[in-house]
Formats: structure tokens, C-alpha cells, sequence
């Protein structure tokens, strides 16, 4: 194996302080320069660092040492280790965008901001890879390039793909409420209102003349019939 062994320099404080093996093979196994090994050596280099065996963790054995420490010209070979390093797991970010295209991605909001409302602000950052401040600079018009902005497709500016739009609005779709509330009322759809109005039977200008000409007929016939006690009473 030609990789260096796990944390060269402490490895290399071991060798010179454990074993007769000369600088060259030091050097050579923890591939670091033979002067810095020397340093080592003289206390000028690496002061503070613990030395770590490398036969405990695997990469390097006693035999392979003495066999260094018999001939000068022997490069020690590095064994497999026993100690297993975990895979560094990938942080969770914003989409990668190429330079390129980054003087697009404000375009790209603002079409997403127009055409699909209902989407949040994580999920536009999702789809374009952007930050919160570029997506409420865009919404309030306070970006710096707002005058010159135009709406652009992100699946056409290849931001993001058709597929995954899609996923977003539909998921924007399920979470938004059936019924919207404004001001404690809930808001029917224009659909159920229409039908209403078509079902209420409108009342024909027709029937109200007729309706108000029978209520001015009862009052007059009351005020005559009122009329006619306060005659009789002034003949008494």
C-alpha cells in the first residue's frame, strides 16, 4: 500500500523514539521529508504530540520492524488497519448551482413566486438553491437587479427538472387547507356561491308593484274607515 498510515507525524515520533529504523525509512514510511524526521529527532519538530504505536492499530508488525532495523535499505511496508474510520456523511444544504447560473436563480423565483404562491420558502430553496433573504428581497421587490428582473421558467433554466417541481407543488398542494380562512369566515368556492344564487328563485319587478300597490290599498282603506268615526262623532 502506498498510503501513509493514520496520523503520520505521531506515528513518526514512535519510530524515533521506539525503534532504530533510520530517518530515510522513517521518512519513507510516513511519507514525510527526511529533515522533518530528523527535527523530529533533534526536538524541534512535533513537540506536544503524543507518539501512536502503529502496531496496535494494525499497520505495521514487530517482524517488519526488525526487519527495517537489520538493513538500512529495507522500506517497511504498511499493513492493512484494524481501525475503521466512519464515511463523513454528507451535510444537508442548499442545491448546488453553477456559477453560471446563479445571476439566473433571482428570475427563477420570481416566476415561482408568481405562478405557484402556494409554495414555501424551503421548498424554494430546494428547487433553485437559494437563501431566505434572496427569496424575500425578490417577494418585496428590494432586489438590487428587481427593476430588471424577468419571471424564467427553473426547469427551462435547467435549476431544477420538471420532476421535481412537480413533487413540490403537489406536496404545496396537500398541506394548503381545503377551506381558506379570512377575517373568522370561512370562504366557500366560487362554485358553491354560483350555485346558490342560481337556485334562490329571483322575485319578478311585477309581483313587488303589485305587492306594495295591495299595502297602499290596506292603508287607505283604514284611513277612510278612521275618517269616517270622526265625522260621525262631530254629527252627535
Amino acid at each position: 500500500m502506498s498510503n501513509a498510515p493514520l496520523m503520520p507525524k505521531a506515528t513518526a515520533v514512535w519510530l524515533v523514539d521506539n525503534t532504530a529504523l533510520s530517518f530515510d525509512q522513517v521518512a519513507e514510511f510516513t511519507k514525510m521529508h527526511p529533515l522533518e524526521v530528523r527535527a523530529i529527532a533533534d526536538g524541534d519538530a512535533a513537540q506536544g504530540i503524543k507518539g501512536m504505536d502503529p502496531i496496535s492499530t494494525g499497520q505495521l508488525s514487530r517482524e517488519e520492524i526488525e526487519k527495517g532495523e537489520k538493513d538500512p535499505e529495507y522500506r517497511l511496508k504498511l499493513g492493512e488497519s484494524k481501525v475503521i474510520l466512519p464515511e463523513a456523511k454528507k451535510k444537508k444544504g442548499p442545491r448546488y448551482t453553477p456559477v453560471s447560473r446563479r445571476h439566473e436563480r433571482p428570475s427563477a423565483i420570481l416566476w415561482l413566486v408568481r405562478n405557484h404562491p402556494e409554495l414555501k420558502d424551503a421548498q424554494i430553496m430546494r428547487l433553485v438553491g437559494t437563501t431566505k433573504t434572496t427569496i424575500a428581497s425578490v417577494r418585496d421587490r428590494t432586489h438590487w437587479n428587481a427593476q430588471t428582473l424577468t419571471p424564467m421558467d427553473p426547469v427551462t433554466l435547467g435549476l431544477c427538472s420538471q420532476i421535481e417541481l412537480d413533487f413540490e407543488v403537489q406536496r404545496a398542494a396537500k398541506e394548503k387547507p381545503a377551506t381558506q380562512q379570512y377575517g373568522g369566515a370561512t370562504l366557500l368556492p366560487a362554485s358553491e356561491t354560483t350555485a346558490k344564487r342560481e337556485a334562490e328563485p329571483e322575485t319578478p319587478a311585477s309581483e313587488k308593484r303589485r305587492d306594495d300597490m295591495e299595502v297602499d290599498a290596506v292603508f287607505a282603506k283604514l284611513k277612510n274607515i278612521g275618517g269616517g268615526k270622526k265625522h260621525d262623532e262631530e254629527d252627535e
